[in-house]
């Protein structure tokens, strides 16, 4: 090789290794920023089918189920509830009439959620020939662990949509089959969480269509039935206040201490008596406190302009069922609700039947004898007045008797079938 040849490979080289020296000194100077990754939401499991329950009386079988919803706060959680399906439906090859999504009242024992075995008045519906789908709501069979979320409509009736939702899947996945028809029932509680329902599908389910919906007695407006609770300082059911109270605190974060709210010994027996599961409403009432408010509510309480008042007003507004949506105008609706009620105030059925008739609907009420409920856009508000019948059938439960009767011809008028049962004081109770 010559000695230019030599000299120009050695330049070369040496200019080689200074660049990639000098570039390397230069990298230390960038800053390399990782792109920011959010974290990804837990994917849940798909619906499935736990355990069954044979009910040989009632000629049914109790499917129950798991389900991928939301907790009370907006984040993903596995909920449980039951799918009810008589011997009728299994004989006619797996077809049934429709469907019924059932929403529960107010029930305290962990065995009396519908996943647990306690159908009541849910396994009458398996003699229409339908199916009937109830959810536990979060705090009941596999959340039993949480506190319920009582009276909080958004989150029951998310609970309640998506048992539906699950239900229709796997029913299909075994070769079921059925007729259009569907019913939205629900007493009390169960009231509430129906019209909640009608107003989550409006909002987000626009394909869920609903034949009818039958609501008795319900909290639709919780602002207005404390109101009206503590001004008349007394209640016939004092663990359904405590437990709105409790819950409200805890799933809107308000971070009350609950000392604030309850005077003692109700305060002391909330945990054992509320939040253990471990006892019936029936059992409940009278030993966790009495009918007179003023003796367990803290009195700050009672003046409805102080801070702590106006706290719990807010977040009861954010959940008030008669204001800030827009119904579907083809709605066909049942309203049911005892004047004499003195758990949950008249006015809440005032007051939403009041909504809807604002909202362009005919409000059909039952005093003026013109039944006419099955036009869309019509209300039918059965205004009844029932006193207390026994000393345990108080006038809340004795309103659940003219809402058995009207979720009764509903259902005849649709399918256009006979009565298919009678009603009894044992019928109430699974209410």
């Amino acid at each position: 090789m010559k000695k230019s040849s030599w000299f120009i490979l050695t330049a070369l080289l040496v200019f080689s290794l200074w660049s990639c020296s000098d570039n390397d000194e230069k990298s230390e100077d960038i800053l390399v920023i990782d792109p920011v990754v959010e974290p990804e939401e837990p994917e849940l499991p798909a619906a499935c089918f736990t355990d069954t329950i044979r009910y040989d009386k009632e000629n049914a079988t109790a499917y129950n189920i798991e389900y991928p919803s939301l907790d009370p706060y907006g984040n993903p959680a596995t909920l449980s509830g039951t799918i009810v399906i008589g011997d009728e439906i299994e004989s006619d090859k797996r077809h049934a009439r429709g469907m019924v999504l059932y929403n529960h009242f107010t029930v305290f024992q962990r065995d009396q959620c519908p996943s647990k075995g306690d159908v009541g008045i849910i396994m009458k519906v398996a003699g229409s020939k339908m199916f009937a789908v109830a959810a536990d709501y979060y705090g009941f069979g596999v959340t039993e662990d949480q506190n319920q979320a009582y009276c909080i409509s958004r989150a029951n009736a998310q609970a309640s949509v998506d048992a539906l939702l699950a239900a229709r899947e796997l029913l299909k996945e075994k070769g079921y089959t059925w007729d259009d028809f569907l019913f939205n029932l629900g007493y009390s509680e169960g009231g509430q969480t129906s019209m909640g329902v009608l107003r989550l599908c409006t909002e987000k389910y626009p394909d869920i269509k609903f034949t009818h919906t039958v609501a008795g007695g319900g909290p639709y407006d919780i602002g207005e039935t404390y109101r009206q609770l503590v001004s008349s300082h007394e209640t016939s059911m004092p663990s359904t206040v405590i437990s709105t109270l409790l819950a409200y605190n805890e799933y809107f974060d308000l971070g009350v201490d609950n000392g604030l709210l309850l005077k003692e010994p109700t305060l002391s027996n909330a945990g054992p008596m509320l939040l253990s599961m471990e006892y019936k409403r029936e059992e409940i009432e009278g030993k966790l406190a009495s009918t007179k408010i003023e003796e367990w509510l803290q009195p700050i309480l009672f003046d409805f302009n102080s801070d702590l008042s106006l706290k719990f007003m807010n977040v009861f507004e954010q959940d008030n069922l008669s204001k800030g949506w827009t119904p579907r105008k083809e709605e066909r609706i049942d309203i049911v609700h005892n004047r004499l009620d003195a758990c949950v105030p008249f006015a809440n059925s005032t007051q939403m039947a009041e909504f809807f008739r604002q909202q362009g609907f005919t409000i059909v009420e039952s005093a003026n004898g013109d039944r006419n409920p099955y036009a869309d856009g019509h209300i039918y508000w059965h205004a009844i007045t029932m006193p207390a019948m026994t000393k345990t059938l108080g006038a809340h439960e004795a309103g659940a008797i003219p809402f058995v009767v009207d979720l009764m011809q509903v259902i005849c008028h649709y399918l256009n079938i006979k009565p298919w049962f009678t009603i009894s004081a044992e019928d109430l109770k699974g209410i």
